[in-house]
């Protein structure tokens, strides 16, 4: 059974070696990856669902703050080199 799916609790993720910055960064950047452009009320309304825990509801604010990194992040494109023949 996956104590994550069933129990989002900051004791339940640090017995599997989590910290909480860490999940708000890890699940923020999965759900930018699924869910472009959510407004604020969304968001939190994702992180509630997701974390209904009440001692993780301080972290909904690094939550939201990490979607919005994820989601503005500009990656630098990759530069490939060739050799002339």
């Amino acid at each position: 059974m996956d104590l994550l799916v069933s129990e989002n609790r900051p004791e339940t993720c640090s017995n599997l070696g989590l910290d909480c910055g860490t999940c708000m960064r890890k699940a923020a950047s999965s759900v930018a990856g699924v869910c472009h452009g959510l407004n604020s009320p969304g968001l939190i309304r994702i992180f509630f669902e997701m974390y209904p825990s009440q001692a993780c509801h301080p972290m909904a604010p690094v939550f939201e703050s990490a979607y919005r990194e994820a989601t503005t992040c500009e990656c630098e494109p990759v530069l490939a080199s060739a050799a002339a023949a």
